[in-house]
């Protein structure tokens, strides 16, 4: 079994996503066109958005590090970017049987009405593997530690995603029954609940309500994200000393990083809709109307216009908090392509507001970066071991630093696992089952009383007819 499934995921995302889908697609009863054409539409989506993704990590791999032989940055935290971190997650015992663990519990999670999300992001079920590959080389290979980090991840995503999920689909509204159990993604909003909270008390700041649409009105072409792609990779240019058609190179690069992100997050929505409202017409009728969320990538949603905007302004400032930040050792490189995905659960509870997501998005990632450089040793040691057994590029880590990623590596669930079981062992682990639990009974609890106020509903209906 781990060699079959440690086959499939070394296809890739590209690869394996259209055949998973289109595996789903027939199982759910769609006819094999349909179901491959849908999968391929998710397939194409992913190549695409390694593409755009690539054109930032390739391009502007040399200015930023330009940058830092410029201005003298000393600064040992290597940034290995999502691949490093998805090679260590997949290529250790964790993440080799990850996929039928975490769905084995999302089952058992179903039947005792702990959660309503089925989670078919296989792909990203690496962010579970890696935080459990972590733990396990702080454990010394122990793969009930591993397991355990993984396992707790996955129940507090799960519940998370049920319990951001209406807020979610009422922001993306063609996104009606899909939710996000994605960690890296739901770690951001306890930073919006509670940043949002603070920032309703300061006097007068409801009045910058100013989103995507708010800032083309006021700032005109300006406020285009394809024309402030091309201002802050131009000024990335700049502040590296390049040669003047470099610069210019640089600014349409990012301009179409921001402009082709939408179009191709558009495949995504092509091809997982049509699985999406099959699905909720089968569980409609298997489950009598009980309501039931498909859990899908937040690659849905990264074209929005003003995650989009928020991007680009976090970009320069992300990488100024990274040299002056006290404590910091991790320079964002390879990672910036992640910024798209800090915002899919930030928007919705700010309603897009670009001033409230951007404040909180820059507090996050300043918080993360302080997550990064604690966890850097352990995931270097983890690096190592997997570039030793397998050879696998990615997770060289290059002499004389250690490695890093902001991908996962700085979420607020997986530093929080990664930092209670590290410093406190037991102690830690048995907070964390007790939060876990309270966590799953309590949203059994929200579940069972929508259910019996749907049944509630279609009761009266019925005696009324």
């Amino acid at each position: 079994m781990e060699n079959v499934f440690s086959y499939i995921i070394s296809l890739g995302a590209s690869v394996m996503m259209p055949i998973i889908f289109t595996i789903i697609g027939l199982s759910i009863g769609m006819k094999f066109g349909k179901a491959l054409k849908s999968g391929l539409y998710v397939g194409v989506g992913f190549v695409g958005l390694g593409i755009v993704t690539a054109l930032l990590t390739t391009n502007f791999g040399d200015p930023l590090t330009l940058i830092s032989q410029i201005y003298h940055l000393r600064l040992n935290v290597f940034d290995m970017g999502w691949p490093a971190a998805a090679s260590v997650a997949y290529n250790t015992a964790v993440g080799a049987l990850i996929i039928p663990i975490c769905l084995g519990v999302n089952f058992l999670m179903l039947i005792t009405k702990t959660t309503r999300t089925v989670n078919i992001d296989l792909w990203n079920y690496w962010h579970f593997a890696f935080i459990g590959a972590v733990v396990y080389f702080v454990f010394d290979q122990s793969l009930a530690w591993g397991y355990f980090a993984a396992i707790v991840c996955y129940i507090v995503t799960l519940v998370m995603a049920d319990l951001t999920a209406h807020k979610f689909q009422k922001y993306y509204p063609s996104l009606d029954g899909i939710s996000i159990p994605q960690p890296f993604v739901q770690s951001f909003v306890p930073f919006a609940l509670s940043i949002n909270w603070l920032l309703e008390k300061i006097p007068g700041f409801k009045k910058l309500d100013i989103d995507a649409e708010g800032l083309k009105e006021k700032f005109g072409v300006l406020g285009e994200p394809l024309v402030l792609g091309v201002i802050v990779g131009g000024l990335i240019g700049i502040v590296a000393q390049m040669e003047f058609k470099k610069v210019l190179f640089l600014g349409v690069t990012m301009g179409a990083v921001m402009e082709l992100i939408p179009r191709i997050t558009r495949l995504f929505i092509d091809g997982l809709l049509p699985i999406s409202e099959k699905t909720k017409e089968i569980v409609n009728k298997k489950f009598h109307g009980k309501q039931v969320f498909i859990g899908m990538s937040p690659a849905l949603v990264i074209g929005h216009p003003t995650t989009l905007v928020v991007t680009l302004l976090l970009i320069p400032t992300y990488l100024i908090m990274a040299v002056v930040l006290p404590g910091n050792q991790f320079l964002p490189l390879a990672s910036l392509a992640g910024l798209f995905y800090v915002f899919p659960m930030i928007l919705p509870y700010t309603n897009g507001n670009v001033v409230r997501s951007y404040i909180i998005g820059f507090v996050a990632l300043l918080v993360g970066l302080w997550f990064v450089t604690d966890m850097a040793p352990d995931f270097t040691k983890a690096a190592a071991a997997v570039y030793a057994a397998t050879g696998d590029q990615a997770a060289k880590v290059p002499e004389g630093f250690l490695a890093g990623s902001m991908d996962f590596a700085s979420s607020l669930f997986g530093y929080i696992i990664y930092a209670a079981t590290k410093y406190t062992k037991f102690i830690g682990a048995s907070i964390l089952v007790v939060i876990t639990l309270v966590m799953m009974i309590w949203n059994r609890r929200i579940i069972i009383r929508d259910e019996k106020a749907a049944a509630a509903t279609i009761s009266t209906d019925n005696s009324e007819n």
